[in-house]
C-alpha cells in the first residue's frame, strides 16, 4: 500500500478548491491497490483523478488518449497552471515530434499524453521503459473492447506495454462501460478481478430525455423547432447552446441552413470539413458566438462549455452508450437541460446499411454485434418506465436509481395523465403481472409467468400446482405478445431479475415485490393495445409492434431459449478471453432457439453455425436447448 501523498496540496496546484464527489475515493483506492478502473460520465472529473497524482509523484506520468483536441486542451490548461506536460500525436511535424521526444527522455515534463497508435514504435517502447513513468493512465479505456461501442484496434496494444513497464500504478478511466466491457477492459489490461471498479455519477437528473417517433421531414423540423424554443427561447436570447447531432455529413450542412434561415446563430462540423474550419467551429461554440451546432458525432469531445441547454439527436446513434456519452454534453452546470432523440421506422434499414458498410470491420459476427447494440437503444426508446433510470441500470448504477426522475417524457406523462393511461387500472396489472413472477420466482423462465397469467395448460404449472393459484388466468384477457411485452417493460424498470447460469430463470427483485405488494408505485407505462383483439382480422389490423422488433420477435419459449442461449455465450467468452460474438452473435442464438436442433447435424441450419462451431461448441448447445422446455 502506498502513503497517502498530501492530496490538499496537489489540489491547490492545480487550481482547484475541493473535490467533486467521488475524486478523492477513486484517488485514494489507486495509491491503496495500485490498480483502478474509474467509470464516470462525460464532464465527470476523471482528469483530475490522474493529473493529481502526476504533480505529486516523481517521473513522468504516461496517459494513453485517441482524442487529440483533448490532449491539446489539457496540455494547455496544465501549463496554465505551471505544470509541465505535452503531448504526441501525428499531428505534430517530424521536427516538433523530435524535440518533444528528446524533452521527455530529459525528464522534463510531469505528464506526458500519448495517442495509442505511438505504442506501436519500438522506439517510444524503449524509452517508456527509461522513463519507468510511476502512473500509466489509460483514458478512454472502453476503446480496447472489441464488446464495446467504439473498439480501436491500437488500444490492445496496451496491455502488452503494462506487462513491460509494470508500472507501481495503472488508472483506467471510462464515460460509457456497461460490467461486461468494465470486465473486458480489466482483462485486456491484465490487471485482475480484484481491481476496484468505482462506478459513480451516471445520474444526470438535470436531464430530460425523452424519445419521439416521427414520420417525415415535417414533423422532424418541427419537434427540432420546438425543442429550441423551449431550451433556448429565441435566437439571440442568450439562454445558452444546443447541439444537433445529424446521421450525416450532408444532413449537417442542410439543418446548419435550416436553421440558419430561422434566425439562429449556428454552423455544420463533420469529419469531412478542413482542419482549420473544424478548428474554427470549435473555437466558435465554445467561444459563444455560435448558439446551435448541427454535427456528426465527430463534435463533442474536449468541448468545455457548461451551458448546453438541448442535446438533439435527428436519428438514433449506434448504441445506449454512444448515446448517453453524446446527450450528456447538455446541462455539465447542473441546470435543467433537454436531450431528444428522435427515431422513424427508415432509422431501421439506415442504420443496418451503416453497420454493414464499416470501417473495413464487416466481419458477419461485428455486423450482428452492433446491430445487436442499436437494437438495445431502440428498446429503450420504445420502453415504458423511466428512461434515466433505465440508462442507470444498463450501465450497473443501480445505486443513484430514483423510482422515477420526473423530467423525462414518460414520467411526465404518467404524472400529467389526462388522455393518458388509467393509472389505477395500470397499477393493478402491473400488480398482477409480478404476482406471476413472484408464483414462479427462481423456478421458471418469463414464459411460464405469461401462461400463469393467461390461464393456459402446461406442464410446468400442472406439476407445480400453479395452475390451482389464485393468479392462474388472472389476466387471461391480454395477448400472449402484449403480458411479454408488459414483464420485459418490468425487467427493464428493475422490477424482475434473471439468475445466472445456463438457464436463466426470472425472478423478483426487492423493488418489484415493494411494487407487487402495493407498498410503492409502478410507474410504468402499460404497452399499447392493451385490450385483447375480438378476432384474428382484428388483431392483424391493429396489432402495433415495435419497430425494433419485426425481424427478432420471439415467442416466450424462444425468448427462454434465447436468454439461456447468451447466458452460455456470455461464460464461454469469459472462459476463453474473447468478446461474446467471436463465440456466436444474436442472429445465430435466435436461429437456434427457433430451430431447437436435436442432433449436430441439425446445428449447422442455424446462420452462422459451421462444422468447426459444431465441432467446437455443438455438444454444449445442445446441452443448453434440451434444459428448456419446447413450446406446446
Amino acid at each position: 500500500m502506498d502513503a497517502l501523498p498530501d492530496l490538499e496540496r496537489g489540489l491547490g496546484q492545480l487550481g482547484y478548491d475541493a473535490f467533486r464527489p467521488g475524486q478523492r475515493e477513486a484517488i485514494e483506492a489507486l495509491f491503496e491497490h495500485g490498480r483502478a478502473l474509474l467509470v464516470a460520465p462525460t464532464g465527470g472529473g476523471k482528469s483530475l483523478v490522474y493529473q493529481l497524482p502526476a504533480v505529486l509523484l516523481p517521473g513522468t506520468t504516461l496517459v494513453i488518449s485517441p482524442l487529440v483536441s483533448l490532449m491539446q486542451d489539457q496540455v494547455r490548461a496544465l501549463e496554465e497552471r505551471g505544470v509541465a506536460a505535452t503531448f504526441l500525436a501525428a499531428t505534430l511535424d517530424a521536427d516538433e515530434m523530435r524535440r518533444r521526444l528528446a524533452r521527455l527522455h530529459e525528464g522534463a515534463y510531469r505528464l506526458a499524453y500519448v495517442a495509442p497508435e505511438r505504442l506501436a514504435y519500438p522506439g517510444f517502447r524503449a524509452l517508456c521503459e527509461k522513463l519507468q513513468p510511476p502512473l500509466v493512465a489509460i483514458d478512454e479505456a472502453h476503446c480496447i473492447s472489441e464488446w464495446g461501442h467504439d473498439f480501436r484496434p491500437d488500444y490492445l496494444q496496451i496491455g502488452a506495454l503494462l506487462e513491460a513497464l509494470k508500472p507501481a500504478r495503472i488508472l483506467a478511466c471510462t464515460a460509457t462501460a456497461t460490467p461486461f466491457v468494465r470486465d473486458e477492459i480489466l482483462a485486456r489490461l491484465g490487471l485482475g478481478e480484484d481491481t476496484p471498479q468505482l462506478v459513480r455519477g451516471f445520474a444526470r437528473p438535470n436531464l430530460g430525455l425523452r424519445a419521439q417517433a416521427v414520420s417525415g421531414a415535417r414533423e422532424r423540423d418541427d419537434a427540432v423547432d420546438a425543442a429550441l424554443r423551449e431550451a433556448l427561447d429565441r435566437p439571440g436570447a442568450g439562454r445558452g447552446a444546443a447541439i444537433v447531432y445529424c446521421p450525416t455529413r450532408k444532413s449537417t450542412e442542410e439543418e446548419a441552413d435550416r436553421l440558419r434561415a430561422r434566425g439562429w446563430a449556428v454552423d455544420a462540423y463533420h469529419a469531412g470539413l478542413a482542419g482549420a474550419q473544424r478548428t474554427r467551429v470549435q473555437q466558435a461554440f465554445s467561444d459563444r458566438a455560435l448558439e446551435v451546432v448541427a454535427a456528426t458525432n465527430a463534435f463533442g469531445m474536449g468541448i468545455d462549455r457548461a451551458d448546453v441547454r438541448a442535446v438533439i439527436h435527428l436519428a438514433p446513434p449506434g448504441s445506449i452508450e454512444a448515446y448517453y456519452q453524446e446527450v450528456g454534453r447538455a446541462g455539465r452546470d447542473g441546470e435543467p437541460a433537454l436531450g431528444l432523440m428522435l427515431h422513424t421506422a427508415a432509422d431501421l434499414p439506415l442504420r443496418r446499411r451503416l453497420i454493414e458498410a464499416g470501417d473495413g470491420r464487416v466481419e458477419p459476427a461485428v455486423v450482428e454485434h452492433k446491430w445487436g447494440l442499436f437494437l438495445e437503444l431502440m428498446r429503450w426508446a420504445e420502453g415504458g418506465s423511466c428512461r434515466h433510470d433505465a440508462i442507470l441500470r444498463y450501465f450497473g448504477d443501480e445505486a443513484e436509481t430514483t423510482g422515477g426522475c420526473g423530467r423525462c417524457d414518460v414520467c411526465r406523462e404518467l404524472d400529467e395523465g389526462g388522455d393518458a393511461q388509467d393509472e389505477e387500472e395500470a397499477t393493478l396489472v402491473v400488480r398482477k403481472a409480478l404476482s406471476a413472477v413472484a408464483r414462479i420466482h427462481d423456478r421458471f423462465g418469463l414464459s411460464a409467468a405469461v401462461k400463469l397469467l393467461r390461464g393456459e395448460d402446461d406442464p410446468r404449472l400442472a406439476r407445480s400446482g400453479l395452475d390451482r393459484t389464485p393468479t392462474f388466468g388472472v389476466l387471461k384477457e391480454r395477448r400472449e405478445e402484449w403480458l411479454t411485452q408488459l414483464l420485459r417493460r418490468c425487467v427493464t424498470a428493475g422490477f424482475v431479475d434473471f439468475s445466472s447460469g445456463e438457464r436463466p430463470l426470472a425472478r423478483l427483485t426487492a423493488a418489484g415485490r415493494a411494487v407487487m405488494r402495493a407498498e410503492r408505485a409502478p410507474r410504468l407505462k402499460l404497452p399499447a393495445e392493451a385490450a385483447a383483439p375480438r378476432s384474428r382480422s382484428a388483431a392483424g389490423s391493429r396489432r402495433a409492434r415495435p419497430a425494433a422488433a419485426d425481424e427478432d420477435a420471439l415467442s416466450p419459449a424462444e425468448q427462454q431459449a434465447f436468454e439461456a442461449l447468451r447466458s452460455w455465450r456470455l461464460e464461454t467468452a469469459r472462459a476463453e478471453a474473447v468478446p461474446p460474438y467471436v463465440v456466436a452473435s444474436d442472429r445465430t442464438l435466435r436461429d437456434l432457439a427457433r430451430l431447437r436442433p436435436r442432433g449436430l447435424g441439425e446445428l449447422q441450419q442455424a446462420h452462422g453455425i459451421g462444422p468447426a462451431k459444431v465441432e467446437r461448441y455443438g455438444a454444449r448447445l445442445l446441452r443448453v436447448l434440451s434444459g428448456i422446455p419446447a413450446a406446446e
